[in-house]
């Protein structure tokens, strides 16, 4: 017989009309209500629960679906046959109801100076949506599997343009296509093991994909050349994680002799490699870049070479792509072969063509313009408003961010929890240190402008320095 004493909770997060359906599914595995009983009609249960009419449809509805009850015509619903084990459990109305577990609001900020932001505003809506609406109609076998390394038209594309802009040395069979650096640095952790060395400062993100791959990790310092090879030879490393185009956050640029003393780090015993974390390398304002670490080593050298399309186009088009030496191929088959590719194949044949139609080096051309624009309009505010030598900025030349120090600051934690305060996102230099953070320069912050619109600078800066409290 049914019990009706439903303990509801109308401010609980799972609906009323799911409680309802607990209650009386669980009735029913617990033999409490038997087969063939009717159950009372919607609009009395309504009554007596107190609920409208609708709840109860609703969850009659789902035990219907789910083989409880059965509706019959001018009879109303019966319950039918359980024929799963009667749970012993007393007779409860609603099960507990569990919160659910749910990512922290992100805050509404009035000034976004992260890192990780761009502009979507520049980005080529209608280029990229025009290649996308052929694909659409002119290409259904799109929709099919693809080649497990990534559709080869996109992987031909980028060995071409990777080899005219970084200098890279590949074939399209070395080039793998994943849905972003954490999904192919996570795949690399377990091909390649560790101990793995890891720039300190540098990207967090890193060490914890390392850390969740299971392999151990060892902070290894910069200085003004990149990653110090007496730090790295003394960490018994077997693999060094580097950004040697533009060390991330310092903007520090890995000079040619210092990376030719990592390469030779690398042959001096078996099985060393270097994966080289080429994020940001379309962004210089200065002079060409060097080559990337791979060129120098050559197509069977010992680096693994990572690049995105994230900060080039925008985050959620989630295309990286990953350089892997002729050596490592055989591996990486034995391990990976099966895994089919993770990047839709519209997105793919999108990005194909527009590469391949010349789309993208004009795309980057126009980002190149518009960013160092940018970046100088905020270094120019900034020295205005703090006043000349008040105010030290680092990392002009190139990327999408800068390093802030005030000799005469308030210090770090205060500059940032001021800004925060006044919701300005940034960081402080010192929270990307892994270890030995005591060293890190003081007064400084790090600074991104991609997601800052021109007109938005001048009142920035102006507040800056109202809340650093500069005279």
């Amino acid at each position: 017989m049914l019990d009706l004493a439903l303990q509801l909770e109308p401010g609980a997060p799972e609906p009323l009309y799911e409680q309802i359906y607990g209650a009386l599914a669980h009735q029913i595995r617990t033999g409490r209500l038997a087969a063939g009983e009717r159950l009372p009609g919607k609009r009395s249960l309504a009554a007596g629960l107190g609920v409208a009419v609708n709840t109860v449809d609703t969850a009659y509805q789902l035990l219907v679906a789910e083989g409880y009850l059965e509706s019959r015509a001018r009879s109303g619903f019966r319950v039918l046959a359980w024929d799963g084990p009667l749970t012993a459990t007393p007779a409860v109305s609603a099960p507990p109801a569990h919160p659910r577990a749910e990512e922290p609001a992100e805050p509404e900020w009035r000034f976004d100076l992260s890192t990780s932001g761009v502009d979507t505003g520049l980005f080529p809506f209608r280029t990229w949506g025009r290649i996308q609406k052929e694909l659409l109609y002119s290409s259904p076998q799109l929709l099919g599997h693809g080649p497990r390394q990534g559709d080869e038209g996109l992987r031909l594309a980028v060995a071409e343009h990777l080899r005219a802009y970084r200098g890279v040395q590949c074939e399209l069979d070395q080039i793998v296509i994943g849905a972003g650096n954490e999904y192919l640095m996570g795949l690399l952790a377990r091909l390649l093991g560790g101990p793995a060395a890891v720039e300190n400062p540098g990207y967090l993100r890193t060490a914890r994909i390392l850390e969740n791959n299971g392999v151990e990790w060892v902070p290894v310092d910069i200085d003004g050349g990149g990653l110090i090879p007496a730090q790295l030879a003394a960490s018994g490393a077997r693999v060094a994680c580097v950004t040697p185009s533009h060390q991330f956050p310092t903007g520090v640029t890995m000079p040619a002799p210092r990376r030719a003393q990592l390469l030779r780090w690398a042959s001096e015993a078996p099985d060393r490699w270097i994966i080289e974390d080429d994020y940001d390398s379309e962004f210089r304002f200065d002079i060409r870049p060097l080559p990337s670490l791979q060129g120098m080593a050559g197509a069977d050298g010992p680096v693994v070479y990572i690049t995105t399309f994230s900060k080039s186009l925008a985050p959620s088009i989630r295309v990286a792509a990953m350089v892997l030496p002729r050596s490592l191929l055989p591996r990486w088959r034995a391990m990976y072969g099966i895994y089919a590719s993770t990047v839709s194949r519209f997105e793919q044949e999108t990005l194909c063509r527009f590469i391949q139609g010349g789309h993208f080096g004009r795309h980057l051309a126009r980002l190149r313009s518009q960013y160092k624009l940018r970046m100088e309009a905020l270094a120019a505010a900034l020295e205005a408003s703090f006043g000349p030598g008040r105010v030290v900025l680092q990392g002009r030349h190139t990327g999408l961010h800068l390093l802030l120090t005030l000799p005469d600051g308030p210090g770090e934690r205060t500059m940032v929890a001021r800004a925060q305060a006044a919701g300005i996102r940034l960081e402080g230099l010192s929270a990307y240190y892994m270890a030995r953070r005591e060293t890190s320069p003081e007064n400084t912050v790090v600074i991104g402008y991609a997601a800052l619109p021109p007109g938005d600078i001048p009142k920035l800066a102006e507040e800056l320095k109202n809340l650093w409290a500069v005279q």
